[in-house]
């Protein structure tokens, strides 16, 4: 007792080296869960706010399927604005342990979620026509200031520069030159154009949302006019350059979209009822050669029996994402969410009225970024725009 009197106040940690309590244990806590470590000491705090620590911290969060959940309370028989909970889906988590992560406003001003990446997740405001960018981990919150002539297309990190920009395209009453403009995040210099005209038409990746892979943001097309073929189009972040890729030959289905699955890009089909999906990876990028992975059929008479529908109810929507290393296919349901493994079982059941599955997925970081105080500043607890 003596002796661990005239050594001071006993280390939190119990001995444990430091090498080993901040680079093996620390370093793979969550967000939240390291942010109360650094009330515990001095050192704890200084090691953990390093930039390469919470580069390294971010690099093993586990990355996870966006979901969205409209809270809108009711007066009477009228539904009035309420908030709009972001939830990265935890499938094994109780259904009444969905857990937000971010309070986007209200949601009568509230449109929908268009990108995220790096523990950035970009939304769009519906009456304010303009769109905000927030970081869940570290409370940024601001208005990300693109020009309301201009519709946006992505956003993702230019590796020479190390800046974020943000990929647009002007609208047809602008008065731009057509073609596509970036606008680096931060910077008071206009949007540049990138891509002369006729090289790029707005219809060609609108509507759906870009999955960034090998470096390049890649949208699915479908064909626009009678002749044409479906394709892939690739924006390359290093040259900032446009190029096109093939896409397997599916007849009779609907692309759901684009994904990340076991380093490989992967896409998803869908029949004409969206009773059955099936699953393909480019198995060869530099030779654009893709395999078919497998094909799921939906148990629909056991989703409706465990959510309480007729067999006749048809008012279903399936998004099929990848999660915390498996691929997860998500059917909503009006005030229920069901998952469905790979091989067509049902796994579970979630109970959450106004849940709302998207493509986007969100891999929490603590990494501050420059470009939050030139984008008006951030807040550190609620919202700066209602």
């Amino acid at each position: 007792m003596a002796e661990a009197a005239r050594g001071g106040p006993t280390p939190p940690h119990g001995g444990i080296p430091d090498e080993i309590l901040i680079w093996d244990i620390l370093v793979r806590l969550p967000p939240k869960s390291l942010l109360r470590c650094r009330a515990v000491c001095r050192a704890w705090r200084t090691a953990t706010s390093a930039r390469d620590f919470l580069i390294a911290n971010h690099a093993r969060q586990p990355t996870r399927p966006l979901l969205y959940v409209c809270n809108l309370p009711h007066y009477g028989h009228y539904k009035v604005g309420g908030d709009i909970d972001i939830i990265p889906f935890d499938h094994r988590a109780a259904a009444d342990k969905l857990q937000p992560v971010a309070l986007l406003g209200r949601a009568s001003e509230f449109k929908d979620l268009v990108a995220s990446f790096d523990g950035l997740v970009v939304f769009d405001w519906w009456r304010r026509k303009s769109l905000g960018i927030c970081n869940s981990a570290t409370r940024q919150y601001a208005r990300l200031m693109v020009p309301m002539d201009f519709t946006f297309l992505g956003m993702y990190r230019h590796p020479p520069t190390g800046e974020y920009r943000v990929l647009m395209y002007p609208c047809l009453a602008a008065g731009r030159e057509a073609g596509c403009y970036v606008l680096s995040m931060g910077s008071i210099q206009p949007p540049r154009s990138i891509v002369r005209p006729g090289e790029v038409h707005k219809e060609v990746i609108f509507g759906t949302k870009s999955v960034l892979f090998r470096g390049g943001l890649h949208w699915y097309r479908v064909q626009q006019h009678e002749g044409e073929s479906n394709m892939i189009i690739v924006f390359d972040t290093t040259a900032e350059t446009f190029r096109q890729m093939r896409v397997p030959v599916v007849r009779g289905t609907t692309c759901d979209g684009l994904f990340e699955m076991d380093g490989m890009l992967g896409m998803s089909s869908f029949n004409d009822k969206a009773t059955s999906i099936d699953i393909w990876v480019l198995q060869d990028y530099a030779s654009e050669v893709w395999t078919f992975k497998c094909h799921i059929e939906l148990p629909l008479a056991e989703i409706m029996a465990s959510c309480g529908k007729r067999d006749d109810d048809d008012s279903w929507e399936t998004v099929v994402v990848p999660g915390d290393g498996e691929l997860l296919v998500l059917v909503k349901f009006p005030n229920w969410l069901v998952q469905v493994d790979m091989d067509g079982k049902l796994v579970a059941t979630f109970n959450h009225t106004g849940v709302q599955p998207t493509q986007l997925q969100l891999k929490q970081s603590l990494v501050p970024h420059d470009f939050f105080p030139s984008l008006h500043g951030y807040v550190v607890n609620g919202w700066p725009f209602t």
